[in-house]
């Protein structure tokens, strides 16, 4: 079973949250709270992330049916509404194809069922090979990561996973199972079915994850997709613009 955050009331419709490659629930918690005024929200760790199992495998089948399990576990056996971002977008759009029964209405936030030609190793190289002893803050952290990613807000949401409490502090991500399985997370499987239900697939302005020409897969899979865009913002859209995000949400929820 996934480790799972509660947010907001018990009684509701849930909101299930999975978070992208190297994210926690953890990283969702101002979003979280936002939408959980009036709905129940769960925010999960990913398999091989966070507070979560670590298995040897990392498909989009498996983590459709995590997803499964925590649905039919907090609430009641669905129907939830689910919103993924990234590596969880896709896990939620696998979920919604091989069980609609258990999805509502879909947020998928910047991604699509497509095939990625670009890779996360350089940050999946520079976690393993850093030098972890001896670390007393996180700051210290910080400076040894810039020695290999130069951008401070993809180190900042690295070092999010790094366990300084641990002796000795660690990561808190499967590294070795992510980079065995980074082909099979970019990709997308060849999946059966389509989710009829409402979807919407919501990108950041400044992003090129979700480009024109990924409208017409989308569609033959998710027929009622809504797209839309969050201007300005940037593949981490509901980091960069958490206001607008959550209200972009809501408002689909909602409607």
């Amino acid at each position: 079973m996934l480790h799972t955050i509660r947010h907001g009331p018990d009684a509701g419709r849930p909101l299930l949250i999975a978070h992208g490659l190297f994210g926690s629930g953890r990283n969702w918690g101002a979003v979280a709270r936002r939408l959980a005024t009036d709905r129940p929200v769960l925010a999960v760790d990913m398999r091989n992330h966070g507070a979560s199992p670590w298995t040897e495998s990392h498909t989009y089948p498996e983590q459709a049916e995590d997803l499964a399990g925590v649905i039919d576990a907090e609430a009641g056996g669905g129907p939830a509404d689910v919103l993924g971002h990234s590596m969880g977008g896709k896990a939620a759009m696998a979920l919604a194809l091989t069980r609609p029964d258990l999805v509502g209405r879909l947020v998928v936030a910047d991604i699509a069922p497509v095939a990625y030609g670009h890779t996360q190793m350089p940050y999946l190289h520079a976690m393993r090979d850093m030098d972890l002893s001896g670390l007393g803050s996180r700051g210290e952290a910080d400076d040894r990561l810039a020695e290999r990613i130069d951008d401070a807000g993809i180190r900042a949401f690295l070092l999010q996973s790094l366990d300084l409490k641990s002796d000795p502090p660690r990561w808190r991500l499967n590294l070795p199972t992510l980079e065995r399985e980074m082909d099979a997370i970019l990709g997308w499987p060849d999946l059966p079915g389509r989710f009829e239900g409402p979807a919407l697939f919501l990108s950041g302005g400044a992003s090129e994850y979700v480009r024109p020409e990924h409208r017409e897969t989308v569609r033959a899979l998710f027929p009622g997709a809504r797209f839309a865009k969050l201007p300005g913002a940037g593949h981490w859209l509901h980091a960069e613009r958490p206001r607008d995000f959550a209200a972009s949400v809501a408002a689909f929820l909602d409607a």
